[in-house]
């Protein structure tokens, strides 16, 4: 009984505030295998959410993703004789803080040059 009194006597400490849920954002990951098409086009991203004025955070620049492949130079003999070649994919995202109807419309309205591949996630 006497530890059910010490515990009906000890003070509450006070409930933590439910964090407000944080304002809607568009997250877009742009890849391309050349940098400088990449640059072109996040600009242009960039420009049309800045036309709507929407918030931009971003370009930022992801470490580039390099994929590596070995060949044989010939066939059945020289087998130390080899070629190696290489893919470098590279990758920025741009973060679109609480995007309007008309920026949505606009980016997705925007036609980009081909090689680059666009993500984009509501977060």
């Amino acid at each position: 009984m006497a530890t059910e009194e010490a515990a009906a006597k000890k003070p509450r400490a006070p409930r933590a505030k439910k964090a407000e849920a944080p304002a809607p954002r568009l997250r877009i990951k742009v890849r391309a295998y050349e940098h400088k098409v990449l640059d072109a086009s996040v600009k242009q991203i960039i420009e049309t959410a800045l036309r709507y004025d929407a918030k931009v955070a971003g370009p930022i620049p992801l470490p580039t993703e390099i994929k590596k492949y070995t060949v044989n130079r010939s066939t059945f003999v020289y087998k130390d004789a080899r070629e190696q070649f290489e893919m470098r994919i590279h990758k920025r995202i741009i973060d679109i803080l609480d995007p309007s109807a008309k920026v949505i419309e606009a980016l997705t309205n925007l036609s980009l040059p081909s090689g680059v591949t666009i993500d984009v996630k509501m977060a």
